[in-house]
């Protein structure tokens, strides 16, 4: 495995607590971080050219792992994030084809490779390598794998864009009865407070 991706345990049964919700979370971050869009009603847009290492260092850095960011590197972390929004989008509104289609070519792309490595306490992890070193393949193989695993299993419905207009940033619906609709509480909170007046009127 690359040292850019977590190491990831597939168990008999996917769950979004499994390697699943590592990679999909990652991805998640990256689509809202790196893409242009709306944040709530703010409008944002991509990191600009020259800035985006630092920002993509932030997104992937915990404390065992400071991974090195080099500008051409985060350009290409903004086009797999790019990448990634499409499959979101695509999921959202219910397009499994399109979903299946852009995750494909990512892991052609990427040259996801599943293998068998040492596990931190021992024992035997699936992990996916890319077809060379590097940060965006690295993460890019990781990613599109779980996507893979996620879209070609029930929990394809899971992944969701924000409904709170104009609000597009994606989420993975964790909750037990598959009805979240929001990014946030704040986007959640202001299509309440938005419903409440209109019933005041």
């Amino acid at each position: 495995m690359n040292e850019t991706v977590d190491p990831m345990l597939v168990t008999g049964q996917i769950h979004f607590d499994s390697h699943v919700q590592v990679v999909t979370d990652q991805a998640c971050r990256l689509v809202n971080a790196l893409t242009s869009g709306h944040d709530g009603t703010r409008p944002i847009d991509a990191p600009p050219r020259g800035h985006r290492a630092q920002v993509v260092h932030d997104l992937l850095a915990r404390p065992d792992y400071d991974p090195r960011v080099e500008e051409a590197a985060a350009d290409g972390m903004v086009a797999l994030a790019e990448s990634l929004r499409i499959v979101f989008e695509a999921a959202a509104r219910g397009d499994l084809d399109t979903a299946a289609t852009s995750v494909n070519e990512l892991l052609r792309e990427m040259g996801s490779v599943p293998q068998l490595d040492r596990a931190r306490g021992g024992g035997w992890a699936l992990h996916f390598h890319g077809r060379e070193p590097g940060l965006v393949v690295g993460w890019g193989a990781g990613i599109a794998a779980g996507l893979a695993l996620a879209i070609g299993s029930d929990l394809a419905g899971r992944l969701g864009l924000c409904q709170a207009d104009p609000c597009d940033r994606v989420f993975v619906d964790t909750s037990k009865n598959a009805g979240r609709r929001f990014c946030s509480t704040r986007c959640q909170s202001r299509v309440k407070a938005a419903a409440h007046r209109a019933r005041q009127k």
